[in-house]
């Protein structure tokens, strides 16, 4: 059986003493978890580069991003575990030192399966960072001030995979790829002496006496064949493919074997049984559907900017960092609010609100200027805001102190998967929409319609007028005629896409009349 290990207090210091250090814990373990949220996207834009370097087919370095993200998810949910068995601070202090050996070691490859390795390393050492991280910050702050400590976290976690592609998109052009993993040795050297100065072992810690091999085998086989599945499924045409359709056997089959194994074990390497508080079982649910609401308008948005309008990653980055702002500044005020505020509410304004955003955004066209992207991002901003903070704060309000970080752990995967399936699902209607869209417009685009014969008439002159001759004109007339269909063809599914993330979010509204309260854990009373 586990056996909980009391760390005893300082017989004579006040009682508040042990909150002293609260701002530098947050800032500590908020650089950890940001560092490896950055990470997640800030590859993308080095890809060309790396290829070119490496010698590298397009998907054979799709393995640099797929290999640290598998390895990722499959950490998350056993950081709970792993932080009560090694003790939260030497399990959070190694875990960044890891992640910071591997940057380092990324950076110096001098082939592509030296980076894949050294990447799925970093993402071992990148999983405990953000549910040990936030468990820690329910402890790390007095009761009536958790939100704080959330908004704070929530800071990270939003504006991380916001800042990636821009950071590293100005790094690419003004160094070079290595120094996107480079940038981390000194900044995770900085948040590990600091977590190791600060951060503490959590008050009180289940640490099993026994390592549950058969779990974590499950548990690998399980969120890696799932996330693999997430990550290739487009490329691979999905189920006509037998790797996607043995991939999906292989999740399904493992989770089944999985769950038996956890709720029939003395000491699971995740404790299913914490989701009998409805509470969190309706959060984490909320939060899969947030996460694939979210990363799918993330994944689309610089996609219709830089393919449609020209802009580059710096460009999109700039377009889209006021609604990263405006979501910071979200957060400090609810943090700052959490114990007046009822999750139930704000959760409900928020995806309100992102729904708008949704749908002011499916009504761009290809002669919207990047200013028209303002309000609605700066409206899907604060309606993130509005949603993060409370429904963590109330998500964890029944748990007992030592299963936070198991909550944690969940919360977190639930919103990760839910973003690697929204980008998935994204990824595929964009395509599927954009055929349908070409083939409905194709339909009205004939020789018998006067609209199409004017506008290919026009074409056709402008060229002959450039000095091109009538036979050549004609024919590069027709293809600019392709392409400015596709364009609009395009644009419709793209609208298509906002409004549909918009919609699911507010589908998973229902789910919180399964919360007992609306108010955050700091609410709730001491800790128990």
């Amino acid at each position: 059986m586990a056996t909980t290990l009391a760390l005893p207090t300082t017989t004579h210091a006040p009682p508040e003493d042990k909150y002293k250090h609260k701002y530098l814990i947050a800032i500590a373990v908020t650089l950890a978890a940001v560092l490896e949220l950055i990470d997640t996207s800030i590859v993308n834009v080095a890809i060309p580069h790396m290829m070119g370097n490496l010698g590298a087919t397009l998907d054979e370095i799709a393995w640099v991003s797929t290999g640290y993200i598998i390895a990722n998810v499959i950490v998350i949910p056993m950081s709970g575990w792993l932080s009560a068995y090694f003790g939260r601070r030497r399990y959070l202090v190694g875990s960044i030192l890891l992640f910071v050996l591997a940057s380092f070691f990324c950076g110096a490859a001098h082939s592509l399966w030296a980076l894949v390795f050294w990447r799925v390393v970093q993402g071992i050492g990148g999983g405990a960072l953000l549910s040990t991280a936030q468990a820690t910050l329910f402890e790390a702050f007095p009761p009536k001030e958790v939100g704080i400590g959330q908004a704070m976290f929530g800071v990270g976690v939003m504006v991380g995979p916001t800042l990636g592609p821009t950071l590293g998109g100005w790094i690419v052009d003004n160094y070079d790829w290595p120094w996107i993993f480079y940038i981390n040795v000194p900044l995770g050297i900085l948040a590990a002496v600091m977590t190791w100065t600060y951060v503490h072992d959590a008050e009180y810690q289940e640490r099993a006496e026994s390592i549950d091999f058969p779990g974590i085998l499950l548990l690998t086989m399980c969120v890696g064949s799932l996330q693999w599945m997430l990550e290739r499924g487009e490329r691979y045409d999905w189920f006509d493919s037998r790797l996607v359709t043995t991939l999906a056997l292989v999740s399904f089959t493992s989770f089944v074997l999985l769950l038996w194994r956890e709720l029939t074990t003395d000491e699971p390497v995740i404790n299913f049984r914490v989701l009998k508080s409805r509470q969190l079982a309706a959060g984490v649910s909320i939060a899969s559907v947030l996460g694939l609401a979210l990363f799918g308008s993330i994944f689309v948005l610089p996609i219709f900017l830089q393919n449609l309008h020209g802009l580059t990653a710096n460009q999109t980055g700039l377009v889209i960092l006021p609604g990263a702002i405006a979501s910071a500044i979200t957060m400090a005020f609810v943090g700052r609010n959490a114990n007046r505020l009822d999750a139930r509410a704000t959760v409900t304004i928020g995806a309100v609100l992102f729904f708008v955003a949704m749908w002011k955004l499916s009504k761009m066209t290809l002669v919207s200027g990047p200013e028209e992207t303002f309000w609605p991002l700066i409206m899907r901003g604060v309606g993130l805001g509005l949603i993060f903070v409370p429904l963590t704060s109330a998500t964890m309000a029944e748990l007992k102190v030592s299963e936070l970080a198991q909550g944690t752990g969940m919360f977190n995967l639930t919103r990760q998967l839910g973003g690697s399936l929204g980008i998935a699902i994204m990824a595929t209607l964009l395509t599927r929409f954009t055929t349908e869209s070409k083939q409905l417009l194709t339909e009205h685009v004939t020789t018998m319609d006067p609209t199409s014969l004017g506008r290919l008439d026009q074409i056709t002159r402008g060229l002959m007028a450039r000095g091109m001759n009538p036979l050549l004109a004609k024919q590069q007339a027709l293809m600019v005629l392709d392409r400015q269909i596709s364009a609009q063809a395009s644009v419709l599914a793209f609208s298509k896409i906002y409004m549909l993330s918009g919609i699911i979010l507010l589908c998973s509204l229902p789910l919180l009349f399964l919360f007992r309260t609306g108010r955050g854990r700091g609410a709730m009373g001491p800790a128990h």
